[in-house]
């Protein structure tokens, strides 16, 4: 059987010619990626969601590219029509890290937005329900930049607590059991010497 790629490919073509400036690349059968400029999200996901029918916003994601300053905003959508995903990206400025909500698109991004928000710190302009969703009354950086020192964090609160004097590295633990040395990789990881 031969991989027709016909119906990605049209789709890929209204959006070129509706975007001219994103990046639009058939990455496989049912799958688009498109690279935007941050300016061009919202009219791209109006577009979607009213002239291709995209009516299901799957997942938001972010990624931190800290050595270009940048987070990256992932839009997963997809189309009950066609059955072909899109997947949206666009980057931000990592030092003034906000981007407008798409709340008016799909109320239900406003979950996407606060555990982004949350995890990163990136604040979605007009969603003013950005309030803590799974870390309750954090002070830290937020946990999933790049910069934040997850071990530094792990021994300021959890290794000196009463109760935990006797706490072991659990990856010691199963190199006994299985008989199977930790990968050099592993080794710089470990918070207990």
């Amino acid at each position: 059987m031969q991989n027709n790629l016909e119906l990605e490919n049209k789709i890929a073509e209204k959006i070129k010619i509706a975007f001219q400036t994103a990046e639009v690349q058939v990455q496989r059968k049912q799958r688009i990626k498109v690279n935007l400029n941050e300016d061009l999200v919202h009219p791209f996901l109006t577009f979607a969601k009213n002239t291709l029918s995209y009516k299901h916003l799957s997942h938001i994601s972010c990624v931190d590219w800290i050595e270009d300053n940048q987070f990256e905003l992932v839009y997963i959508l997809l189309s009950y029509d066609s059955l072909v995903q899109i997947i949206a990206k666009t980057r931000i400025n990592r030092e003034k890290a906000e981007f407008p909500t798409a709340r008016n698109y799909w109320p239900q991004v406003e979950t996407y937005e606060r555990e982004i928000h949350e995890l990163y710190g990136i604040n979605f302009v007009g969603n003013d329900h950005l309030v803590d969703f799974v870390l309750e009354d954090w002070e830290d950086l937020p946990p999933m930049r790049r910069d934040f020192d997850t071990v530094k964090y792990s021994q300021e609160h959890f290794f000196n607590r009463p109760g935990r004097e006797d706490a072991q590295d659990v990856r010691k633990t199963v190199t006994k059991h299985s008989g199977e040395e930790l990968p050099d990789l592993a080794k710089i990881y470990s918070v207990r010497n």
